[in-house]
């Protein structure tokens, strides 16, 4: 099985992701790791790395490809990042994406880094604009569609735990013999 998490900063991604990656016995495999790991080996914050992004394509191109390639060569995985359900497309058995609004992310992003609110709320907002600029330019995704996802949630309103109670019955629920079609994921150039 291949399942995908995505959402903005804040979303929920990471407690989420990896909480179904253990009730279902999956992989992790987590682009913000990746991509956090890789601004910290250059000694930048991420939105600094997402600026630099901007200027050297070939930061987003590398990470993507790697991620896209799990999603093609692997399964048992749960793929988490900002684009997992694009990159992976028609691989994934189940895409889900999950939000909340922009204060209670920065709320939760602010409890996460120890940072002062406005200063994360104006690091998300460029971040979130930067890295929505990106997606279209490179890959033609509009990271606003939300047509593509199985899947979609205001993590603001359940508690983890009811979140991952939720998917897990959404999940176990699914049964790919009764499947009568998922939303194809077209357009895209997964030109990395």
């Amino acid at each position: 099985m291949l399942l995908t998490v995505s959402g903005p900063p804040g979303s929920g991604k990471s407690t989420t992701a990896a909480a179904l990656a253990e009730a279902f016995d999956l992989e992790h495999v987590s682009g913000g790791d990746i991509f956090r790991e890789l601004a910290a080996e250059r000694d930048m914050t991420p939105v600094e790395f997402n600026e630099l992004a901007e200027e050297d394509d070939q930061i987003d191109r590398d990470l993507d490809r790697r991620l896209r390639a799990v999603a093609v060569e692997r399964d048992d995985v749960l793929l988490e990042s900002r684009l997992a359900g694009w990159l992976a497309g028609d691989h994934a058995d189940l895409r889900i994406w999950l939000d909340a609004p922009l204060d209670v992310r920065c709320e939760r992003i602010v409890d996460r880094e120890d940072k002062p609110l406005d200063q994360v709320i104006e690091e998300t907002r460029r971040r979130e604009s930067s890295e929505a600029k990106r997606y279209r330019e490179y890959y033609n995704i509009h990271i606003d569609d939300l047509s593509i996802y199985d899947l979609v949630y205001n993590t603001a309103r359940w508690s983890p735990e009811g979140m991952l109670g939720m998917l897990t019955t959404a999940i176990d629920s699914y049964d790919p013999d009764t499947d009568e079609g998922k939303i194809p994921v077209e357009g895209v150039d997964y030109d990395f």
